[in-house]
């Protein structure tokens, strides 16, 4: 594996490269922005991930998501995607859960467990209810905001989260935590960008919005790189 991951170590030291292969990491969503923040942390040398959702690849999952392509549709997505890694890392430990994370499953998913929690989740509740649960605990939480109807990647930026602006996401998550009056415990930094088209198409799926896979792999990179920006920095 040190051959493998030889430019990391040039790069941040044998040391950091270390606590990178030692952290242990939980992805919720690997959609078109999960499943490339899954990429970047497996290709920067972290070896212990959880992937977690309900999917199974589709056709219109082939434009943006990192393990859908023609082959691979019909299959359940956290096992396609797992299979992928594990060719990049094959003694990666790659933990697949194909289910949603929601009031009724989040007590199975012992976030302590975990340095890092990624949330990269859709629906609005299951959210809410993530960045609550992953705030209560010893993880550092990193979370995605709404990357569709967006064509240009330098607008994507990282911010705390009651400074996100611009974000309908964002503005939902504010208004639907003040409206049941259970709040954030602390602060934690989001992906997002202030860019906001309107669909010249016409959807196929209810309530289905355009992506491209250069933004969201962007934003899928950005929350990767938040992650190795804490471990390298770091002290043993």
């Amino acid at each position: 594996m040190n051959e493998y991951q030889s430019r990391t170590r040039l790069l941040v030291g044998d040391e950091a490269a270390d606590r990178l292969a030692r952290t242990r990491v939980i992805v919720f969503g690997v959609g078109g922005v999960g499943s490339w923040c899954v990429e970047g942390l497996v290709r920067s040398g972290v070896r212990h991930v959880t992937i977690v959702d309900p999917d199974r690849v589709c056709p219109s999952n082939v434009n943006r998501q990192l393990m859908a392509t023609a082959t691979t549709v019909g299959q359940v997505k956290v096992d396609a995607l797992k299979a992928h890694l594990l060719e990049i890392s094959p003694e990666a430990e790659i933990t697949a859960h194909h289910e949603a994370f929601s009031a009724d499953t989040a007590d199975s998913f012992n976030l302590d467990g975990y340095d890092f929690v990624i949330d990269a989740i859709d629906s609005l509740q299951d959210k809410m209810l993530l960045i609550r649960t992953a705030l209560a605990s010893r993880a550092r939480l990193f979370s995605s905001m709404g990357a569709a109807r967006k064509l240009d990647p330098t607008r994507v930026s990282v911010a705390e989260f009651w400074k996100v602006r611009g974000c309908p996401l964002a503005r939902s998550l504010r208004q639907g935590f003040k409206r049941s009056g259970l709040m954030p415990q602390r602060k934690f930094k989001c992906v997002f960008s202030d860019e906001l088209l309107d669909n010249a198409g016409t959807p196929q799926e209810p309530r289905a919005n355009g992506s491209m896979v250069h933004v969201t792999a962007v934003f899928g990179f950005t929350l990767a790189g938040l992650v190795v920006e804490e471990v390298v920095k770091q002290e043993n």
